[in-house]
């Protein structure tokens, strides 16, 4: 599975970074995994599923995580997730 995240600004991409998961898991433990590293490398809190984020995933593969989604203050408009390749 690939995962491509991006750190959106005023419609550019500040950051991004391709997360590849080969490992014999299921796809959620992969998702918040890749979302793990994100967060790492972007130096940032990991952000909370809310049910719409939850919905917005399952139907698109993609989805977007808005300051209401952070603990911490964000000095950006969202990070978004995107499925490139499942297994």
């Amino acid at each position: 599975m690939r995962i491509w995240g991006k750190v959106i600004k005023n419609n550019r991409i500040l950051k991004d970074i391709v997360v590849e998961n080969t490992e014999d898991d299921t796809r959620t433990h992969k998702v918040f995994d890749a979302i793990e590293n994100m967060s790492y490398e972007f130096d940032l809190s990991k952000p909370i599923w809310l049910d719409a984020t939850v919905s917005e995933f399952k139907r698109h593969g993609k989805c977007r995580f808005h300051a209401d989604n952070f603990i911490d203050s964000i000095d950006f408009d969202y990070l978004e997730i995107e499925v490139l390749e499942e297994d």
